[in-house]
């Protein structure tokens, strides 16, 4: 494959995965790492790619939508998230693959049903509240559960968020922020393996800032409703592709 054709390429997988961050709230990590595996690089070098560019386009999206960021609670989901991440970093192989894919795809379903309590259970909705308790709670936990499966929690922060009593665009804000932190913890050990390529990462981080700018902007113009629907979509299809994976 020529150079030129690689670059583009590898521009392309950034863009779209920066977009769907910005638009959505999540990491772009369960977009990113499949498109760079199938476009050639090793398996292990898509991950590591994926962290390096998370905070970097987690912080253009946050800092687009700043203004929806939850400033009371941030602080504890970033707190939470770091820990969870960490812990679950240094625990894999600790839960067998199987049953952390029906932990993973029960708490997907959850929370997917979670968007949409409010229309669905009114009065249950009405007692669920984003208290600093909970808000900690759930982001370890959710980041220690994809931290034993490699990934970041921002895949499904989002919809947490939301399902905890957030507003949509708040959710979506707070859970970029939140991103930016959970990601760090990582680098260093793909850093060190020199499992990060670095001209292929510098394509990707590119289109990814740029689709996580587009994405944000439009995110905001957006109603909430659809972004409901996205995000529920999203976190449908992706407990369905760990489930498919594992059996």
């Amino acid at each position: 494959m020529e150079p030129i054709t690689q670059m583009i390429i590898y521009l392309l997988i950034g863009l779209f995965a920066g977009f769907m961050s910005g638009m959505f709230g999540i990491g772009g990590g369960s977009i990113r790492i499949p498109l760079l595996y199938a476009a050639g690089l090793p398996l292990l070098s898509a991950f590591g790619i994926n962290f390096l560019v998370i905070p970097f386009a987690s912080f253009v999206g946050a800092l687009t939508q700043r203004r929806n960021i939850a400033k009371e609670i941030v602080i504890y989901a970033i707190i939470g998230g770091v820990l969870g991440e960490v812990i679950g970093a240094y625990s894999v192989g600790f839960i067998p693959t199987l049953i952390l894919a029906i932990i993973f795809v029960t708490l997907c379903f959850i929370v997917a049903f979670g968007i949409h309590s409010g229309k669905i259970v009114p009065k249950l909705t009405q007692k669920i509240k984003p208290t600093k308790k909970n808000i900690f709670g759930s982001s370890f936990f959710v980041s220690f559960i994809t931290g034993l499966r490699g990934g970041s929690g921002g895949q499904i922060f989002p919809a947490l968020l939301k399902s905890l009593g957030l507003d949509t665009h708040k959710a979506i804000a707070t859970s970029l922020t939140v991103s930016i932190f959970t990601a760090f913890g990582a680098i260093p050990i793909y850093w060190h393996r020199g499992d990060i390529i670095w001209l292929p990462a510098f394509y990707v981080l590119i289109g990814s800032m740029a689709g996580a700018w587009i994405g944000s902007l439009m995110s905001l113009k957006t109603k909430p409703i659809w972004l409901e629907v996205g995000l529920s979509v999203f976190i449908v299809i992706l407990a369905f592709v760990v489930l498919i994976k594992t059996i």
